[in-house]
């Protein structure tokens, strides 16, 4: 995969792969490296943001309708992460999920790259996508009900902790 490689723009977003440039590993370090972030995630990585980055790449590498990319706003500001990949221990569940700068909070950046990511995911075939949630984060449970995702409850099948866990089903195709 090549390190400029542009997966997809939306009308205020550009989704990349993240890179190994110090630009973009300081801000990984930066949105990793906060608790308000972290939190939601079970803790910040256990690697550097190098080896996250080709963690990354290998993911879209096996498989390139998933990984983790750079959502990049207009002003060349990286917003955060986006994220669509199997979920651990799934029979072919794949999870859309994002990490968000708090600079980036609350301007509908995760539901605009989320929808636009979920939509390249049905258009290559996927038949449905999950997003799950640790309890009490009321901005991503936000983001799910915005994408019209559908609420299946509390379940620890992923991650081993309790999360709300929501499904969106690929539209039927219409002949």
């Amino acid at each position: 995969m090549g390190a400029t490689l542009e997966l997809l723009r939306t009308e205020r977003l550009r989704l990349r792969a993240w890179t190994a440039a110090p630009g973009d590993l300081a801000r990984l370090t930066d949105i990793y490296g906060r608790d308000e972030v972290t939190r939601w995630l079970g803790g910040p990585p256990t690697v550097p943001p190098a080896e996250l980055v080709a963690r990354w790449e290998a993911v879209h590498a096996r498989d390139d309708r998933f990984g983790c990319w750079a959502v990049e706003r207009r002003d060349g500001v990286v917003a955060g992460t986006l994220l669509l990949k199997p979920l651990p221990n799934g029979v072919g569940e794949v999870e859309v999920g994002w990490h968000l700068h708090p600079d980036s909070w609350g301007h509908g950046y995760a539901t605009e790259a989320a929808r636009a990511v979920v939509d390249r995911a049905f258009a290559a075939g996927l038949p449905e996508v999950y997003a799950v949630v640790r309890p009490g984060n009321a901005p991503s449970l936000a983001v799910c009900r915005r994408l019209g995702m559908t609420p299946l409850g509390r379940m620890t099948r992923w991650y081993d902790v309790e999360l709300e866990v929501f499904r969106q089903m690929a539209p039927a195709v219409v002949d």
